[in-house]
């Protein structure tokens, strides 16, 4: 029996490798002679840059950069050879295949992540993704041809505006003083811009699945912000202030402000915005660049079972989430699938997917987090022990 185990991060607790390995262990416990491929999903998030690397065989660096609310943090790149990456990836890149040039891959949240703060220290107010901008630079320094970029697990809403400090783009107040640093905080004394993008920068892709705009009930401040840490009384005041420094971006790089509109424009706290505005950053869909870098399909039509997870396993999971893509491409493939999780909240049931909560009722939320390891070890052998 062959067994695919595409597990995605249990936010908070344990990672999409050591989920995938968990399981393994878990099935080799309870089905000898069983098969297991390991394939950890990432959604552009925490991981991004480590996953995507490793299945090419690519090399890591540590670089110090700059936190989301300032001090030093260890931020991780990627860098890949074009020649390692599948033909299938390559094409949704839109980069041409050809020995000697290589990719970085940035990951936001190793830099400007919500991870890295503390809870009472997460304010998108005064949270800057300059640190996102230094570990693009410093892919560029190496040469890369161009730059991934996975915006998951942002603590910012700054429109890119700290990244684009990095890049050497500076704000000014009304008097032409700079403002440095720049947060949202400080954003009613912003009044322009000067500077460019560096000639030869390397293009930016974003891998990301959000298709909000920048603005409006539907946009990155009302969607996301609560969850960084805005205030409700904060939002409609923040979300104007966006749309006033979105249309200064837009004039001073020669954008038309319909780009404020565009799908997936708020994504990251409007990071996807402002790299498309200064840079002409280009958005590809994310998951199904990781599925076809990882090979996710083949791998799945070679399997008898599928295991999946993530921390929580909702309608969302369902909607464009890599847990809920495995789901739906296993299920099509009439493969058996099974979903584990800490916990299952399913409007209805999905014909054809077994769903496991692994967090015993009524256990508290951070013991079933601290226990998590060995509650999927637990929840795995027990549904697989039997047949």
């Amino acid at each position: 029996m062959r067994v695919l185990a595409a597990f995605d991060k249990f936010k908070g607790s344990v990672t999409a490798p050591r989920a995938c390995a968990i399981a393994g262990g878990a099935l080799a416990g309870a089905r000898g002679g069983w098969v297991v491929d390991a394939c950890p999903l990432t959604d552009g998030g925490e991981g991004f840059a480590g996953i995507l690397t490793l299945a090419a065989g690519g090399s890591q660096a540590s670089v110090a950069v700059t936190g989301p609310r300032g001090g030093e943090v260890a931020a991780g790149l990627g860098i890949v050879s074009i020649d390692r990456i599948p033909p299938a990836a390559l094409a949704r890149l839109g980069l041409a295949a050809g020995p000697g040039g290589t990719v970085g891959i940035v990951e936001m949240a190793s830099a400007s992540g919500l991870s890295l703060l503390e809870a009472s220290r997460r304010d998108p107010l005064r949270a800057s993704s300059v640190g996102t901008g230094q570990l693009m630079r410093a892919a560029a320094l190496a040469g890369v041809r161009a730059i991934l970029l996975g915006v998951g697990g942002s603590a910012t809403h700054d429109l890119g505006l700290g990244a684009l400090g990095a890049l050497g783009i500076r704000f000014t107040d009304e008097s032409g003083a700079s403002l440095e640093p720049l947060a949202p905080a400080d954003w009613p004394r912003l009044a322009g811009l000067d500077g460019k993008i560096p000639e030869g920068f390397p293009p930016i892709l974003i891998a990301c699945d959000v298709d909000n705009p920048l603005v409006g009930p539907t946009g990155a401040a009302m969607t996301y912000g609560p969850q960084k840490g805005l205030r409700a009384d904060d939002a409609a005041e923040v979300d104007a202030q966006t749309r006033r420094v979105a249309g200064l971006l837009c004039r001073h790089f020669g954008r038309p402000e319909e780009l404020i509109s565009r799908p997936g424009a708020g994504a990251a706290g409007g990071i996807a915005f402002g790299l498309m505005a200064a840079a002409g950053a280009r958005p590809i869909p994310g998951f199904d660049l990781v599925s076809s870098w990882l090979g996710l399909d083949a791998r799945m039509a070679a399997a008898d079972v599928v295991l999946t997870g993530e921390g929580r396993f909702d309608e969302t999971s369902m909607s464009g989430k890599g847990p809920g893509q495995v789901v739906r491409r296993a299920l099509a493939l009439g493969k058996r699938v099974h979903v584990f999780a800490g916990e299952v909240s399913l409007a209805r049931g999905v014909p054809g997917l077994a769903t496991h909560a692994i967090s015993p009722a009524g256990m508290p939320l951070a013991e079933a987090m601290e226990k998590a390891p060995e509650l999927l070890a637990a929840s795995v052998r027990r549904e697989f022990a039997g047949g």
